[in-house]
């Protein structure tokens, strides 16, 4: 028997255990023979070496399991979505089928083994998640809630357990979908203990060395941070206590991940990051007392530290789309540290920690549910625009943004997120409103449809009937909402128009008497240029392109298939042969070339990694249309392989450089005398380099310098680095 099927002694034993921890969890929930039914179908599943473990090494039935315990203990959800999760490897196995899934346990928990299922298949097709998988894979989401729930926690169960890992490759890109997806959804959906779980352990797979500095920085400072936390809180549990209040309070260190973010957000060391922690207030009141027990709090607080009015968040009055209910506030603590207190409820906490499951516990109180209804209402919307480049783009955008609080004049509240404008306003209200939308007006003042949103501002907006969206609308919009409609509007209204020229077209020929021949069309549009149907009718709509032209380069392609041209007619068939061994080249793969000749391609030199004639490059598609051209060993690079696959061409250099390329070099030394005068001497002398810029910075007996520098190509760039490490005090020259 192959060890690789088989379950170990010890994963038999655990297998038994989580069983009885996850039945005797969701007894309340589960119906009268779920138990016998359960242990039926996974004793079954142990005693069968079918089921092939993973890249990791892990077994799916004891993953399915650990994955359901990390649901039920974690995020709370019940009977359908554990059932589910501990049962759908066995029909992924085929061990069972939906059918008796559906027969032995309902509809709820068939439901949830098919999201699931649709999930498995699409990983199967493809590891990476992009383009059209990625549309798949919101599908999945959007249909049922708590398979986004699901797909969460296995993905945290699975990062918990590949920290030694042969596989680094399949665990850099495991841990990479954690970061730029399954971290963002977590996010969204209120899981804010998964989501900083999901971002640490992936900064950990990702940024090694990162993240164990800041690790052993923050346990060398653990003594200190404990004794500064003590001091700050023991006067406020005094004054709370007095004033009647059931309290418990606790301190938060940041997450690495967070920290992380900071420094490099901040360009600051480790010492820089001043918010390092947080004390969170967790009261014990009654539901109709909670506002007035967290302002009273909040009220106490701020009399005895200096609050910073910029960083207070009201989340009380108004909750997150995802049901978070908090008070934020930062105060000037002992020491002039500053320090952030969040004041909640238990009710409050719980949901900040489980997400929108928890308000399934709490019925008639307002949570986030709506809100995230709402949200994967416009995934769907998003999935019918049909474009899946700017919508994985705008999703993942969307994800982590924050929310503005907007009101119609009738003073309906609209959550936005942060950077909406009034078109993104107009659309929110109603996808017609939005098509016709002209503008808007904020406290009586007419404003244009790209003026920015603020929280509390209370929006009209103004329409008219002879307005239609436009193309430029698309970078007005920031909403994955708007852009989705407005694009099908673009799509709709060329259609139209295309129908219309086609009509047009047909009755020129007609009034002309000739007959249409749907070969010798589709030969005189590739005659003109056109590749494509829909950019031919297009064309002719607006008015680029004449019937007349069309109608006489119909003739001549008519003549030619005749023979009548022979001369011609052989020209045609070598530009048809052209075009073939085009279309050729570009089915063995695109190449993208860069000479001083290239004309007609919209492409720019990346600032992140300033390219040189002579780099090793490649091209990548901005969401804009363009050409972006990057190093092949960019700091970007990783990153956009990962995410954006689809989006990479390749790209040579051909020829001589067309121009002088920026170059920015760092050069760190010894601050000796005379050390600036001979670089740039260096840099001077030679008449095919030219400084544009530089920059020194000073500091204990070392100096660090930023030059940018114009120049031809790599050769002339490794002469001058060589150059350079060749003068006195210079310990290194690295390009940026």
């Amino acid at each position: 028997m192959d060890e690789k099927t088989i379950l170990t002694s010890s994963e038999r034993q655990q297998m038994t255990t989580l069983t009885a921890d996850l039945l005797r969890l969701t007894s309340a929930e589960l119906q009268a023979d779920d138990y016998n039914k359960v242990k039926y179908y996974l004793t079954a599943a142990a005693q069968t070496p079918a089921m092939q473990r993973d890249v990791f090494g892990l077994h799916p039935l004891l993953n399915d399991l650990q994955t359901a315990y990390i649901v039920a203990t974690e995020i709370g959800i019940t009977r359908g979505a554990i059932l589910g999760v501990m049962l759908d490897g066995l029909v992924i196995n085929g061990q069972t089928t939906i059918d008796e899934i559906r027969k032995d346990f309902g509809d709820d928990v068939a439901r949830i083994v098919h999201g699931l299922l649709r999930i498995h298949e699409l990983y199967e097709k493809n590891p990476i998640v992009e383009s059209e998988n990625f549309r798949q894979l919101l599908l999945s989401f959007a249909e049922d809630m708590r398979v986004i729930l699901i797909v969460i926690a296995s993905r945290v169960c699975l990062m918990r357990q590949i920290k030694d890992a042969e596989d680094d490759n399949a665990r850099r890109r495991v841990a990479s979908e954690a970061a730029y997806l399954y971290a963002p959804l977590a996010h969204k959906l209120g899981l804010y203990k998964l989501k900083s779980e999901l971002e640490d352990l992936s900064l950990k797979y990702l940024e090694h060395d990162a993240y164990y500095h800041i690790k052993e920085k923050l346990n060398a400072t653990k003594k200190s941070r404990d004794a500064y936390i003590e001091r700050f809180i023991l006067p406020i549990e005094e004054k709370l206590k007095a004033a009647g209040l059931h309290f418990h309070m606790k301190g938060r260190t940041k997450s690495i991940h967070s920290i992380w973010q900071k420094m490099k957000k901040q360009r600051c060391p480790f010492e820089g990051v001043y918010d390092l922690f947080a004390i969170r207030i967790i009261l014990d009141s009654p539901l109709e007392r909670e506002k007035q027990d967290c302002w009273q709090v909040f009220s106490i607080i701020t009399d005895m530290y200096q609050p910073n009015p910029k960083r207070m968040r009201d989340w009380l009055s108004i909750p997150k789309s995802n049901g978070y209910e908090s008070l934020h506030i930062t105060v000037m603590g002992p020491e002039g540290k500053w320090v952030e207190v969040q004041i909640r409820t238990e009710r409050m906490d719980e949901v900040a920690e489980r997400g929108l499951a928890a308000h399934w516990r709490y019925k008639g109180v307002k949570g986030g549910e709506a809100g995230v209804e709402s949200w994967l209402q416009n995934i769907r919307s998003a999935l019918e625009a049909g474009d899946d480049l700017q919508l994985m783009d705008q999703f993942k955008m969307d994800l982590y943004e924050d929310e503005v609080f907007v009101f119609t004049p009738k003073g309906d509240l609209f959550k936005l997120p942060q950077g909406a404008t009034v078109l993104d306003f107009a659309y929110a209200i109603h996808t017609k409103v939005g098509n016709k939308c002209t503008g808007g007006r904020i406290g009586g003042k007419m404003v244009t449809l790209r003026q920015v949103l603020q929280s509390g501002d209370q929006v009209e907006i103004m329409t008219h009937a002879n307005q239609y969206p436009k193309q430029d609308w698309l970078s007005v919009a920031k909403t994955s909402r708007a852009r989705s409609k407005i694009r099908q509007a673009l799509k709709e209204m060329a259609a139209t128009q295309a129908a219309f020229a086609k009509e047009e077209l047909e009755r020129k020929f007609k009034n002309r008497k000739i007959d249409i021949d749907e070969a010798t069309l589709m030969h005189t549009m590739h005659r003109l240029g056109y590749k494509v149907v829909t950019e031919f009718y297009k064309a002719l709509a607006e008015g680029v392109l004449e019937p007349s032209q069309v109608m006489d380069a119909y003739l001549t392609q008519q003549r030619h298939d005749r023979g009548e041209l022979v001369s011609q007619t052989m020209s045609a068939e070598a530009y048809q042969a052209h075009l073939d061994a085009e279309q050729a080249t570009s089915k063995k793969g695109d190449v993208l070339v860069i000479d001083k000749n290239l004309s007609g391609i919209d492409y720019s030199l990346a600032r992140c990694c300033h390219p040189v004639y002579g780099d090793e490059i490649f091209g990548f598609l901005t969401a804009g249309g363009g050409i972006k051209i990057h190093r092949r060993d960019c700091p970007n690079a990783p990153a956009l392989h990962e995410r954006y696959g689809y989006r990479i061409m390749d790209a040579r250099w051909a020829g001589k450089g067309a121009s002088q390329y920026g170059v920015t070099l760092r050069v760190v030394g010894q601050d000796d005398l005379g050390i600036v005068n001979n670089i740039t001497s260096i840099i001077s002398k030679d008449e095919k380099l030219l400084l544009r810029s530089i920059s020194i910075d000073s500091h204990d007996g070392l100096f660090s310098g930023t030059l940018t520098i114009m120049l031809d190509d790599t050769t002339r760039l490794r002469q001058l680095i060589q150059k350079l490490e060749g003068v006195r005090g210079v310990k290194g020259v690295t390009r940026i």
